[in-house]
């Protein structure tokens, strides 16, 4: 029987950029946007705070747009400091590409199992799903969702009895699936 985990997030990640004012390296988004007009052309930023001095940062999400180029719902979402939109536009890569951001997901996910019970299984069939773009260990996964060590997990990949399609070492932010034979 194939069991299904979901990563789920639990807040916005951190923003890893360097601060002007206190050489800090974190800032938080907190979902809230500025808009400025001229004429018929938009510019619109996402507000992010420093984590030491709560000074305020704008990452840009657009440019000098033609306000008819601008989707009328994502105006209305950014007027209402959506904090959906927010996490969105985080993890959009032209707009960390843009502002020269990188993302920090500690602390801000969990692991959702289903409450499964699988401890007395001789196999354990698994499908991993990303309910967002979080970059995790698979080895990290496994080990908090099976109850393991991540030794443990490491060695029950090297004996081949945790087998999978994708990599299991470095980071993935895709769904995979994975055997492991007790």
């Amino acid at each position: 029987m194939l069991e299904n985990w979901v990563v789920v997030p639990t807040s916005l990640p951190k923003v890893l950029r360097r601060c002007h004012a206190c050489a800090s390296e974190t800032y938080r988004a907190n979902g809230k946007f500025r808009i400025n007009a001229n004429h018929k052309l938009l510019d619109a930023w996402l507000l992010v705070l420093c984590t030491a001095c709560g000074e305020t940062a704008k990452l840009t999400v657009f440019e000098r747009m033609n306000v008819r180029s601008v989707r009328p719902e994502m105006l209305d979402r950014m007027h209402d400091n959506d904090p959906r939109l927010a996490a969105e536009l985080l993890q959009d890569p032209v707009v960390r590409r843009r502002n020269r951001v990188a993302l920090d997901w500690d602390d801000a996910w969990r692991l959702d199992t289903g409450g499964s019970d699988h401890p007395d299984r001789e196999v354990i069939d698994v499908s991993v799903r990303f309910a967002a773009q979080i970059p995790v260990r698979p080895v990290r996964l496994i080990a908090e969702g099976c109850g393991l060590s991540r030794s443990g997990v490491e060695k029950l990949i090297a004996d081949g009895k945790l087998v999978s399609t994708a990599r299991l070492s470095g980071k993935l932010s895709s769904d995979f699936t994975f055997t492991l034979r007790r």
